[in-house]
């Protein structure tokens, strides 16, 4: 039996609270100017660092001006110019594939719906969500990255493994006022605190209503690996 929802709702409230005191200023780490600049680093974010990322893209989006650019270029060479980047090669074709789709079938604008964003090659609900939240300023859903799925687990949030089952499940105790807030909290506190395999229970500012922490830090490290 999971849960009770009000239960998880009080615990919910308890742990945005706390967070927000702890992350006042949390948000997006990717840097970006456009849309398309956003949607391109999200895609190269997948089991990747941001820091890795910012310093990819630096270059990238000085060599890449707009879709046209990354829809007609050599694969290998786009492959080449993120090469540092975790699976390079698979991203480069869906970069260049979704500029493609982007140019033919929405003017060479990002779409700004879940159905069209997510029918780009390389972009998930993760992504999309990502694109509509910081680029189009639609809040639809919670974005649920390998912080988010590792914490609300560990916190007790949720028993949802699969990251679209862990949107789902969150929705209803996230109030939609803190949807966009909520991940930018949880992956603060999973870089400085609740990492994935060195959790600092000592230091946190949950490990009192937090039903993983353990007296020696020995916190069950089968709620989230990184991407």
């Amino acid at each position: 039996m999971g849960t009770p929802l009000a239960v998880r709702e009080e615990q919910t409230e308890e742990v945005i609270e706390r967070l927000h005191e702890e992350y006042p200023d949390t948000t997006i780490s990717l840097d970006f100017s456009t849309r398309l600049e956003l949607l391109i680093a999200v895609i190269l974010s997948a089991q990747c660092t941001d820091e890795r990322v910012n310093s990819v893209t630096a270059e990238l989006f000085e060599k890449y001006q707009g879709p046209e650019d990354y829809a007609e270029a050599d694969q290998d060479e786009l492959a080449e110019d993120i090469s540092s980047i975790t699976y390079y090669n698979n991203k480069a074709g869906y970069i260049r594939d979704a500029c493609r789709k982007i140019v033919a079938e929405h003017d060479g604008e990002v779409p700004d719906t879940m159905a069209d964003l997510t029918d780009l090659p390389g972009v998930g609900r993760k992504t999309a969500n990502v694109v509509l939240q910081h680029g189009h300023d639609v809040v639809e859903g919670i974005v649920v990255d390998t912080h988010v799925q590792r914490l609300s687990r560990r916190l007790g949030l949720t028993e949802q493994e699969r990251p679209e089952a862990i949107e789902e499940d969150l929705m209803p105790v996230v109030p939609e006022s803190e949807w966009q807030d909520f991940t930018h909290l949880l992956i603060s506190h999973g870089r400085a605190v609740c990492t994935a395999r060195n959790p600092d229970c000592g230091e946190c500012a949950l490990a009192d209503i937090c039903p993983s922490e353990k007296g020696d830090g020995d916190v069950d490290l089968a709620s989230g690996e990184e991407w």
